[in-house]
């Protein structure tokens, strides 16, 4: 029996239920296997105010400090930021504020094998450091945009690279995040590709029919699931649905871009075959993966995205920037169709393409039958073992960095 710290700030909790569920789902089909235990740290920034009138920041305030979701004990201690200036020094400040959190889980005999770090930065960098002064392997999850956007900053980058350097292993979502560690000179045997999952019981075929009567819709639907962010490429989605007639788009997130969507389908013209959905509990959002003929992701950037596979599993296809993790997912006819560019033209082309060819809703869930979770579980656990057989209390600290 392995017992897992899970160590990272992308962690759903009361206030934010669809923050780092990818995260989330990985860790419980882990301890559904019954041969890993877990307990969750996962910090929130400090932030002393509730009031709606502080955004985002008094999300933060609302989490509680302790929780559990689905039979797993989860701790939200603070730690301090500094917007925009203080990027540099994140995993400092991390590893200061989360030091006596780790202790008093010893004191208090919460003792644990192996830090389960997810995110490189800070997360993984304090991870690496709060392994090395307590003398526990740390196991750094790269998922996205901390390899592919956050080292472009030179301090970031260096303590990446001092992190996978002392980490005991690394696991990577896609092959592509592999590729892109090892370019910036990680040592590629030092890192496994484990792709996320999809909960097959949960993401099933539902009679399409009767989901459409019940929400109203009728003729063809679009469906696009995620944060309502200029990368997600929800501007370059409208602008694709005013190229087409009689399709509705469904979009399901929250975000700040909301008010410029809002408006630009004001202005082309489409406001009238849209429905902005707000946030959806991830358990329900099967009905809306029945109901629509295509999941469309129009992303900048994206590590391996559940959407995809979750869509998938339901019986629809997905039309996707062909980025990072995606095209390792769409990699035959039932799966849908890559936009061969980052354009509404190019998405209504690749409609056009799936319209022509129209994939049996069964195909496409068979093809998404091989991406379910058991053997991602059984390759991870497999690593776990491996670095625990392997660890010894080898203690190197980061050249410039003190410790506390």
């Amino acid at each position: 029996m392995t017992r897992l710290l899970t160590f990272t700030s992308l962690y759903p909790n009361a206030a934010q239920p669809r923050h780092g569920v990818f995260v989330e789902e990985r860790l419980r089909h882990l301890v559904a296997s019954g041969n890993v235990t877990a307990k969750v740290v996962a910090p929130v920034p400090w932030f002393p105010f509730r009031h709606p009138r502080f955004g985002r920041y008094a999300i933060h305030a609302s989490i509680p400090e302790r929780e559990k979701r689905y039979g797993i004990q989860i701790e939200h201690p603070r730690y301090p930021v500094m917007p925009k200036v203080g990027m540099g020094i994140a995993p400092g400040l991390m590893y200061r504020a989360l030091l006596p959190v780790f202790r008093r889980l010893e004191a208090q005999g919460q003792d644990y094998d192996l830090i389960d770090a997810h995110y490189f930065y800070p997360d993984g960098v304090t991870a690496v450091k709060l392994g090395q002064r307590l003398g526990k392997p740390v196991v750094i999850t790269a998922r996205g945009t901390d390899v592919t956007l956050i080292p472009h900053y030179r301090l970031p980058r260096r303590q990446i690279l001092w992190a996978a350097e002392h980490a005991a292993a690394i696991v990577t979502v896609s092959q592509s995040l592999k590729k892109t560690l090892v370019a910036l000179g990680v040592a590629p045997d030092k890192i496994m590709a484990l792709r996320n999952g999809v909960d097959l019981e949960r993401f099933r075929p539902m009679d399409q029919t009767v989901i459409r009567a019940r929400l109203g819709l009728t003729g063809l639907v679009w469906l696009s699931v995620g944060h309502l962010i200029e990368r997600k490429g929800l501007h370059i989605i409208i602008a694709a649905l005013a190229q087409v007639s009689d399709v509705t788009l469904l979009i399901v997130g929250d975000g700040p871009e909301e008010g410029h969507l809002r408006q630009l389908a004001n202005n082309l013209g489409v406001s009238g075959r849209i429905r902005f959905l707000g946030a959806v509990k991830h358990a329900d959002l099967c009905e809306y993966y029945n109901t629509s003929d295509v999941l469309v992701l129009a992303s900048s950037r994206e590590g391996m995205p559940n959407v995809v596979l979750e869509a998938m599993a339901c019986g629809t296809p997905v039309i996707a920037t062909e980025v990072d993790g995606t095209p390792e997912l769409i990699t035959s006819p039932e799966a849908g169709e890559l936009m061969r560019e980052r354009t509404p033209a190019a998405l209504v082309e690749a409609w056009y393409r799936l319209c022509a060819r129209k994939p049996e809703r069964l195909a496409t869930r068979k093809f998404a039958e091989r991406f379910g979770w058991q053997p991602t579980v059984d390759a991870q656990q497999a690593l776990y073992t491996r670095v625990l057989s392997s660890f010894g209390n080898v203690i190197s600290i980061q050249p410039g960095l003190k410790e506390s």
